[in-house]
Order: structure tokens, then C-alpha cells, then sequence
């Protein structure tokens, strides 16, 4: 029974990679090594950096294995893919090689291990392999006196000799050391690469996992490979031979996307009590509440993403089936709105971690993301104090700044009220309007008090409107990046050119709605070429006019009267139509035209 219990190895050591073709998610470390061992040009000093469980001691044992590798045959020299069945490879995958020396800097910080070590590289060479390898893990732990003390022989080392160092903090390693070695920084793995590691790996120990499941455990492993093992070998062990998604969520306490999605819009609804209901029944489920706010604040990225980028969020197997849930969600918020839910989260998760009961905190944040729904973001609430009120209307201007303050994009201008009704209804209406709820009779929608800009009634006065609003990106992109296919009030359709960005549609459209209060539905297309840029119109319509200019009998007399001359510019001059006084005033000669005058060509 004893040697049972005693023969299980947990997945993060048996499916430990013992070659580079193995090892996931470093491509550009092993071109790099590949190319060292290729050509010769192998270091003397390595120093291995990154989060935990990306593969630094892994990578240490590797190069230890290749260093020493003699081939199957025992005629090989160093490479990059140590065959493994040589004896040097065998030892040293079973750690019993005495020429590959492991030492933890946690537990030996101090200048007399390290003098050990250098001395005996000094005076011993190696016993059976071609190099002395000497991996030092968590080297930031050393002392300033052991990092002094090793400077010397990481200087100049015996040809016999090579050193290799972990650490999961850089910054603390001297740059001194530093300068002696190269540095390769082990990246964190991509989730897509983490879920088909995973599934290889289930279905080797012949467990059926849903993808959902495996990638709930690559996020949870945070870029981390042995992370993720260490999660996936206690949900097998939590099942029974098939891992699923609400296994996974119950085992990390995390609470159902859908759910948080609910809970996310009772918040933007301003309905406090069904968001403090939701949160206790995700509590009572076994939900984290520190976990529950990350979600959240997860959703607000991936929402405002969505606002920018509609495309966001494609391949990725947790936000996939949440696209068709947030993204009419995400057209509905104002990008100011999103950035405050962002920053409020951000400040909660503070709070809750420092809270003696994270769940009361949690459900106070819920609370005043709630209530801040309703109120005005800074922008127009300054913008509705700087607004002069409308015809016979008093306070009732907060009703758009409120409209937006939940994230809702504004509506139509609607006709005022016979009597303005007061500024405290607004936020009733907004809320009930959120909901879904008819307004009470008793209190009267407020009206719209901003003053809109009149429609555009062509694609310049589109681009006038920018110019005026002082949006000179835009504007400049609409006169060099767009060609138009189709205009009329309310929609435009136009061919982007290269170097349009990618928003340039959403940004037009959603700037458009707030300054004329209509709606506006602007759409790329490929399906057209369009008309010309309006640049490019200027300057054909510049180049007609030079060569107009240019065949005028005028013209070309006093170029050829010049030899040499050129036309430098070509301005037009329009004299403005004045009737004709019925008498000349005194003083004046009637004969004179006020509007004539002479100009050089």
C-alpha cells in the first residue's frame, strides 16, 4: 500500500518537459539556444527570468542535458535536443549526475556557500560529462556579499564550467551579475497554448474534460504551465473521470459568466436591492466575492473593447459565448460611462481585500455603482452648467446629463413641456427608463435642454461640423481617408482608404448622434470604390484651375513676355454685388467701382 501511495507523481512532474520541442510557449529563447548550440557560440552564463511556472528550471535542466549529451552512440557533442537515453541524459533526468550541481539560493544565501562552490570549480573538473553545470535557482536571494563574491568567476570561468540562474525577480539581481550573463525572459503562455497542453494531457490519463472546462483553468493559471497542472490535477481528482464546466467554477469559486452578466446589468439599471440579491445567491453558490468584483471588472474591459473593436474577443474560449450578451450592452454605454465603472471596481477590489468581511464590502460597491449610475459623468455635467437653458425651461437641462450617466447614448430631442418639472425627476425616469417601467404620471419626463447642432445636409457640411467641434483628427481623416459612396441625413456609407482606422465608423457615428440628437448609421464598405477624397477633389480642382489660368490668352503674353516666369498660385476673387446708389454722395466719383481692383498675375 505504502509503495501505491508513495509511486504517484503529480502531472506537473511526470509531464515535465525534458526536451525543447516540448517546452510551450518560448519560440524565441529556443531559436536563440538553437542557433548558440548550431554555430558554436554557446555562453558561459545564462540567467533565466520570469513568472513562476513558465519553465525557468526546466529550461536549466534541458541545456544541463544538452551540455552533456554524448547520443545514443556515445560519439555525440553538445545539442540543443539531448537524445535521452545516453547515460549522462538518464542521470541527470534522474538527478543523480555529479557533474550538474542544483542549488536553492532561499536556503543558501550566504558568501560561504558560494565560496564553497567557486572553489571546488577551481580545483575539480568533471567526473563524467563534459561540463560542470551549476544551476542556481531564486538567485535574486543571494546576499550582496555571495552576488561579490561570484562576480570573478562569472568574469572569468574555467572553460569546464557553466552556470545557470532562475529567478522570478530580476530586479533584484545586481547588474553587475546581470552584465556577465545572458538574459532570457520567459514569457507567460498564451491561453489557447495552456488549453491545448491541457487536453493533451487529459487525454493521456484517459479523462474526458469540456473545453469550457480546461479553459477556465488556463485563465485561472494566469499564463503559468505548472499553475494550470496543479488546478487540473485536483479537478480530476474532484471527478469522477469527466471534468466540466461547473466543476471547475464550484472548485476556483468563481461565479457563472451569465450570472455576472446579470448582476452587471442590474448595476446599470440602478436597481441596488436585485443587485445585493444576486450577490448573495453567488455567495451562497460558494462565489467568491473578490473573485465576483474581477469579474466585473473583466466585463467592463471586455465591454469597452466591444465600444472600440466589435471584432474583440473572437477565438477566445471564455468570452465567445458572452459577444451576443455584451456587445448590444456595450452599444448602449458611453465610453465615460464604461471608464467609471472601470475605476469604481478598481478602487473596490482594494477595499475588499483589506475589508475584515469581504462580502459586506463587495455589496457596498455594488451600492454605489448603483447610484452612480444615475448621476452625470464630468464632462456633461459640466457641459449642461456651461449650456444656456432653453426657452422658458429652469433646471430641467439634467435630463440628458443623466441620460448618459448610465451609459445610454442620447435620444432624440423631444418637444418641451408646457412647465418644467423638477430636477430630482430625472433620475427616477432614467432609472425607470433602464428598467424598462413607464414613468409615473405625477412626474413628467424632463425634456432635453442641449442645444443641438442643425442636421448636415451633405458630406462637407459633415466635415464642416468636425472642423467647427474642434475634432481635427477626424476631420482630417474624413477629407484624406474616406471616399463616399453614399450620403443622405442620418446615414452615411463610404470606402475607408489605407491608413483609416479601424473605429473611424463607431467614432463618426457616435459623435455625430450627440451633436445633432439623431441617430446616425455609418457603414464601411468594399463593395464601391466611391467618389474621390475630398483632398483629392481640392487638388484636382486645383489643378484645373492652373491649367485654366495657364491657356488664358493674358497669361500666356506675359510668360512669354517674361522667359523664366511661372505661375506661383492662383487665387479667385469674388467682388461683392452692391446696388447702385441713386446719386453719388459727395466726395465721390461716380465713375469709381468700389469693388475693382488691381492685382498682379
Amino acid at each position: 500500500m505504502n509503495d501505491l501511495a508513495t509511486a504517484y507523481r503529480v502531472l506537473a512532474r511526470k509531464y515535465r518537459p525534458s526536451t525543447f520541442a516540448e517546452l510551450i510557449g518560448q519560440e524565441a529563447m529556443v531559436r536563440t539556444l538553437s542557433n548558440a548550440f548550431a554555430t558554436d557560440r554557446i555562453a558561459h552564463a545564462f540567467i533565466l527570468t520570469g513568472v513562476r511556472g513558465v519553465g525557468k528550471t526546466t529550461t536549466a535542466r534541458i541545456l544541463a542535458r544538452g551540455l552533456n549529451c554524448v547520443g545514443p552512440d556515445g560519439s555525440g557533442g553538445p545539442t540543443i535536443a539531448p537524445c535521452g537515453v545516453c547515460a549522462n541524459c538518464r542521470q541527470i533526468a534522474e538527478d543523480r549526475y555529479s557533474d550538474v550541481v542544483e542549488m536553492d539560493a532561499a536556503s543558501r544565501t550566504g558568501v560561504d556557500d558560494i565560496r564553497e562552490l567557486t572553489e571546488g570549480l577551481l580545483y575539480r573538473k568533471p567526473d563524467l560529462g563534459r561540463y560542470r553545470v551549476y544551476i542556481i535557482d531564486e538567485v535574486h536571494m543571494l546576499s550582496r556579499n555571495a552576488f561579490n563574491a561570484l562576480l570573478k568567476t562569472l568574469e572569468e570561468p574555467p572553460p569546464h564550467a557553466k552556470f545557470v540562474f532562475a529567478t522570478t525577480e530580476i530586479q533584484k539581481v545586481p547588474l553587475t551579475v546581470l552584465s556577465r550573463c545572458q538574459r532570457f525572459s520567459l514569457r507567460r503562455v498564451p491561453i489557447e497554448l495552456l488549453v491545448a497542453h491541457y487536453r493533451r494531457i487529459a487525454d493521456a490519463e484517459a479523462v474526458e474534460a469540456e473545453p469550457a472546462a480546461l479553459a477556465l483553468i488556463a485563465r485561472a493559471a494566469d499564463g503559468s504551465v505548472r499553475d494550470g497542472l496543479s488546478l487540473l490535477d485536483q479537478a480530476i481528482a474532484s471527478t469522477e473521470g469527466r471534468i466540466t464546466e461547473a466543476a471547475v467554477r464550484d472548485m476556483l469559486g468563481v461565479a457563472d459568466r451569465g450570472r455576472v452578466l446579470d448582476l452587471l446589468e442590474s448595476v446599470l439599471r440602478g436597481d441596488a436591492g436585485d443587485a445585493l440579491d444576486r450577490m448573495d445567491l453567488l455567495y451562497q453558490d460558494g462565489a467568491d466575492p473578490l473573485l465576483v468584483l474581477q469579474d466585473l471588472l473583466d466585463l467592463s474591459h471586455f465591454l469597452t473593447r466591444l465600444k472600440l473593436a466589435p471584432e474583440a474577443g473572437v477565438g477566445d474560449p471564455i468570452v465567445e459565448g458572452d459577444r451576443k450578451r455584451a456587445a448590444p450592452l456595450s452599444e448602449k454605454l458611453t465610453l465615460p460611462a464604461l471608464a467609471r465603472i472601470w475605476q469604481m471596481l478598481l478602487k473596490g477590489l482594494e477595499e475588499v481585500q483589506a475589508a475584515p468581511s469581504p462580502i459586506q464590502a463587495a455589496e457596498m460597491v455594488l451600492v454605489r455603482l448603483a447610484y452612480v449610475a444615475d448621476l452625470p459623468v464630468p464632462a456633461d455635467l459640466v457641459r449642461s452648467l456651461t449650456t444656456p437653458p432653453a426657452r422658458g425651461i429652469g433646471p430641467v437641462a439634467a435630463e440628458p446629463v443623466a441620460n448618459r450617466a448610465s451609459g445610454i447614448e442620447p435620444a432624440p430631442p423631444s418637444e418641451p413641456p408646457i412647465a418644467a418639472a423638477p430636477a430630482t425627476t430625472a433620475v427616477g425616469s432614467l432609472a425607470a427608463a433602464t428598467r424598462g417601467e413607464p414613468a409615473e404620471l405625477g412626474n413628467p419626463p424632463p425634456t432635453n435642454s442641449v442645444e443641438y447642432d442643425p442636421m448636415p445636409q451633405s458630406f462637407a457640411e459633415v466635415v464642416a461640423l468636425f472642423d467647427k467641434r474642434r475634432e481635427a483628427v477626424i476631420s482630417a481623416h474624413l477629407r484624406e481617408h474616406v471616399h463616399l459612396i453614399a450620403f443622405e441625413p442620418g446615414r452615411i456609407e463610404f470606402r475607408p482608404a489605407d491608413g483609416a482606422p479601424s473605429n473611424l465608423a463607431n467614432r463618426i457615428s457616435q459623435l455625430l448622434g450627440e451633436w445633432t440628437g439623431e441617430r446616425w448609421l455609418v457603414a464601411r464598405s468594399q463593395a464601391a470604390p466611391g467618389e474621390p477624397t475630398l483632398r483629392e477633389q481640392e487638388e484636382r480642382g486645383e489643378s484645373d484651375l492652373r491649367n485654366e489660368v495657364t491657356r488664358h490668352p493674358l497669361v500666356q503674353a506675359v510668360l512669354e513676355t517674361f522667359p523664366g516666369a511661372t505661375i506661383a498660385a492662383v487665387r479667385e476673387r469674388f467682388a461683392s454685388i452692391e446696388p447702385e446708389p441713386d446719386e453719388p454722395g459727395p466726395g465721390s466719383d461716380a465713375g469709381d467701382d468700389p469693388t475693382m481692383e488691381e492685382d498682379d498675375i
